[in-house]
């Protein structure tokens, strides 16, 4: 059941899955009283039906339920989105639990009873991380769509530039002249959307966060 709609556009609800109502009802009052948005569920199954149509910004669900477990609940979205963080509650927790959890990507792990502070802090520091990963996958997806603009040479172009190699390494090693690297230059950049060699990296790096750790070739 719905604890109220997503409010203003990019807002993303908490979802509290928990099939005891007394806690389920307790903790929405104490996240609706934090001004967060709020779904509840009495199962894994039902949230997860409302999943793609009403993307949670987080997931706090209790480790037993009926049918699906939080643990296995916790596998299904990680399947579909890692960037989803998953908190884990439960009555009955122990260290095994916790790693088992851990180990399955939860964010965190929290044994009943708990204070609604400690909830708020975890749910809090989640969102934040979710946040920062969404920031980082949006600005890895900007940064693809502009170097798709690249022809394959000028990609090729970019890349060794933005390793730092002169013209006349860069003319030497692709066999062509330092005019025709001159000219790719411009249209890298230009395309690109950049104004220096060192924001031409930045976004390769953005885009290829594998590309830092590319040996360098000679720059003689």
């Amino acid at each position: 059941m719905s604890s109220g709609n997503t409010g203003e556009q990019g807002v993303r609800p908490v979802y509290l899955i928990e099939d005891d109502e007394t806690v389920l009802r307790a903790c929405a009052q104490a996240l609706k009283l934090a001004d967060l948005e709020v779904r509840t569920f009495g199962s894994a199954e039902k949230a997860l039906v409302a999943f793609d149509e009403d993307p949670p910004a987080a997931v706090v669900s209790d480790v037993r339920l009926p049918g699906m477990s939080g643990l296995e609940l916790l596998d299904v979205v990680w399947q579909r989105d890692c960037d989803v963080p998953v908190i884990l509650i439960t009555g009955h927790g122990d260290v095994s639990m916790a790693v088992q959890a851990m180990r399955a990507h939860a964010y965190d792990f929290i044994e009943k009873p708990f204070s609604d502070q400690r909830l708020l802090d975890v749910i809090a520091a989640a969102i934040r991380e979710s946040r920062r990963r969404l920031h980082a996958v949006q600005r890895q997806q900007q940064a693809g769509t502009r170097l798709a603009h690249l022809s394959q040479r000028e990609l090729e172009v970019a890349r060794k530039v933005a390793l730092g190699l002169p013209n006349k390494v860069v003319a030497r090693e692709l066999a062509i002249s330092e005019k025709t690297v001159q000219a790719h230059r411009r249209n890298v950049m230009d395309k690109a959307g950049v104004s220096s060699a060192a924001e031409l990296t930045r976004m390769l790096m953005i885009a290829d966060p594998g590309f830092a750790a590319e040996p360098e070739a000679s720059k003689s």
